[in-house]
């Protein structure tokens, strides 16, 4: 097993792991960090992934990002093209399970949303460090996204998920923040 492969089971096993009030607990202080972020305060668009347990509950996020009149935009993976294609999402009716059960947009009943229309991209992750690098789940998309992306970038971690050192490879380009229930670490500024 290669050193992305076990450090992504590791992290997921540890995840895995939190109790449910924990897992609660910590997602709570992770939003309301996010939410007194100077990121967050200005970005009209901002670009989020529907959560899957044991990542940080994006729920709660989208919920006031919607009752602050923010537009609230989801990826769609393109399994062809190998990109993301994000979506308007108003109401979370417009969400279908896809494989490994994700939740993404249905095209039918949301628009895409161009890439400079988006303020924030807040970027999924399995693990992070403190130079702002991600492990992602193995697929490149977000890697290929954030290569042509120029607005501002944060990931919200869990402290199990902060390690010393993510394998990098020369195309990875780290988040300008990481919120976790512990900190908030600044990459960049």
């Amino acid at each position: 097993m290669d050193e992305k492969k076990k450090l992504r089971k590791l992290i997921k096993d540890e995840l895995s792991a939190l109790s449910v009030p924990l897992y609660e607990d910590w997602s709570y202080q992770i939003a309301q960090r996010l939410f007194t972020d100077e990121y967050w305060k200005n970005a009209s668009t901002l670009a989020i992934t529907i959560s899957r347990s044991p990542e940080v509950d994006t729920y709660q996020i989208i919920r006031k990002a919607w009752e602050q009149g923010k537009r609230v935009v989801i990826p769609k993976c393109e399994s062809k093209s190998r990109t993301l294609d994000f979506r308007e999402l108003t109401r979370f009716t417009q969400l279908e399970s896809v494989y490994f059960g994700l939740y993404e947009p249905i095209v039918s009943e949301t628009s895409s949303v161009k890439s400079e229309e988006i303020d924030l991209v807040i970027v999924p992750g399995a693990a992070f460090d403190n130079r702002g690098y991600r492990l992602g789940f193995g697929g490149g998309y977000y890697d290929r996204f954030l290569a042509n992306y120029h607005g501002n970038t944060l990931a919200l971690a869990f402290e199990k998920q902060i390690v010393n050192n993510v394998p990098i490879e020369k195309h990875d380009i780290p988040v300008k923040k990481i919120i976790s229930n512990h900190e908030v670490i600044k990459v960049e500024g």
